[in-house]
C-alpha cells in the first residue's frame, strides 16, 4: 500500500473555493491570529460571517491557539468569501494534524472536499435563469 505524502503546511499556500470567491492561506506558528485581507477577523462586522469562518477554529481549539492564519481572498460575494475561507482553514489544519479529519468531516464533509454547486446561467429572452415573462392570457 502506497504511503501518504506529508505536505510540509508551513511551506504551502491553501486554496479554498466556493462559488466565484477564492481563498488563499499561509500558516505560521503564532498566538491564534487570524487575519483576512490584513484585518483581524475580531473586526468583521456580521457576525454570521464571523462565525462562519471560524467553524473549523473552533473544532480545532488546539491547532488554533498554537498558529497564526494569513487569508488573502477575493471574488464573489461575502458569504462565498467566507465559506472559501472555511474551505482553506479547514485544509490547513487537516495538513498540520491529520488525526482532526474525521472530526472535520463530521461536522461539514464540505469543509474539506469544497462545494460543486454554482449559478445556474441566464438565458436568452428572459429576466433570469428560471423566470419567464408572466402572460395575462389561457
Amino acid at each position: 500500500m502506497a504511503q501518504a505524502l506529508r505536505v510540509d503546511p508551513y511551506k504551502t499556500v491553501f486554496v479554498g473555493k466556493r462559488k466565484e470567491a477564492v481563498a488563499r492561506l499561509k500558516v505560521e506558528r503564532g498566538q491564534g491570529r487570524v487575519m483576512i485581507n490584513g484585518m483581524p477577523v475580531e473586526l468583521i462586522g456580521n457576525w454570521v460571517v464571523r462565525e462562519k469562518i471560524l467553524v473549523p477554529l473552533r473544532l480545532a481549539e488546539e491547532v488554533w491557539r498554537t498558529h497564526n492564519f494569513y487569508i488573502n481572498v477575493q471574488g464573489g460575494g461575502i458569504m462565498g468569501q467566507a465559506d472559501a475561507c472555511a474551505i482553506a482553514i479547514a485544509r490547513a489544519i487537516v495538513a498540520i494534524d491529520p488525526d482532526l479529519k474525521p472530526v472535520i468531516e463530521r461536522y461539514d464533509y464540505h469543509l474539506l472536499s469544497g462545494d460543486p454547486r454554482r449559478t445556474e446561467p441566464k438565458k436568452p429572452n428572459r429576466r433570469s435563469a428560471r423566470r419567464f415573462k408572466q402572460k395575462s392570457y389561457r
